[in-house]
């Protein structure tokens, strides 16, 4: 391995633990964040502007094209370099659903996935810490791309009453919150399979949220037990380190005693010698 090159770092079983996928992925987190980040604005523009000129429209769909093929040429060379590769396609089905995105046309937001998986990753190392950004990151995208995919799907349709990306906005965070006023709402077939997709995130994400303050909790009340049951302890151990200095009170005493007991003696004596 050249010295340009960190030695890869374990990652989730995901990655047949073959340090050449684990290295290759090392190399390609950033360029893949990239590459979905360009590809949500060119999904984005026609989108929110459907009335910009064609070349643009053009510039647009060429990007939106790059980005996928950047991402089938990143599962393509995990495969080839998978020592296992029917292990690899079984482990990685949402990136086999990525290259089959230009068949499948809504499941060109799953570029966004991809990339939020590969900045967890570079992320937060600590567990909580990684599920928090996960969470927070997937919830904004997940409202983001679905306010785009509805938008596209049922501007222009008959009875649609989502016909702009505020409208289509409104929706998604509505339907992110499972709140579900039903002012909006899809009435074409992809508009509602985007739906399932959102509300399946929303409940998703609430479980995620809620695991993370359940395990919060937990950890803080199980430190404060564990304090409390420890004073005790901790009082009985300093009481026993300083049973010397009581040891040495103690002695101190008893000479002090047989000193006043004597001069007590001493004093009888006298008396008795006097009278």
């Amino acid at each position: 391995m050249s010295a340009d090159v960190p030695p890869p770092r374990p990652l989730a079983p995901e990655h047949d633990e073959d340090p050449r996928v684990v290295a290759w992925e090392q190399r390609t987190e950033w360029p893949l964040i990239a590459a979905a980040g360009l590809f949500l604005a060119a999904y984005a523009i026609p989108i929110v502007w459907p009335g910009v000129p064609a070349a643009v429209h053009e510039l647009c769909s060429i990007v939106v094209f790059g980005a996928w093929f950047v991402f089938v040429v990143d599962y393509v060379g995990r495969l080839l370099l998978a020592r296992r590769r029917w292990r690899f396609v079984r482990r990685n089905l949402l990136d086999l659903a990525i290259v089959a995105v230009p068949v499948l046309r809504p499941l060109r937001l799953l570029l966004l996935v991809k990339a939020i998986k590969r900045l967890n990753r570079a992320g937060a190392s600590a567990m909580r810490g990684r599920v928090v950004l996960y969470a927070a990151a997937g919830s904004a995208l997940l409202v983001l791309a679905g306010s785009l995919a509805v938008t596209e799907a049922e501007r222009g349709a008959e009875g649609s009453t989502i016909q702009n990306v505020g409208d289509g906005f409104w929706w998604a965070l509505v339907t992110m919150a499972t709140v579900g006023y039903g002012d909006t709402y899809p009435v074409t077939v992809t508009g509602r399979f985007v739906a399932v997709g959102m509300m399946l995130g929303g409940i998703a994400v609430l479980g995620v949220v809620t695991a993370t303050l359940s395990s919060w909790l937990v950890q803080n009340v199980e430190a404060d037990t564990e304090e409390r049951r420890t004073e005790p302890r901790d009082a009985a151990d300093d009481l026993w380190a300083r049973r010397g200095d009581v040891e040495s009170l103690v002695t101190e005493v008893r000479a002090l005693r047989e000193e006043v007991s004597r001069l007590r003696a001493d004093g009888a004596g006298v008396g008795t010698r006097s009278g």
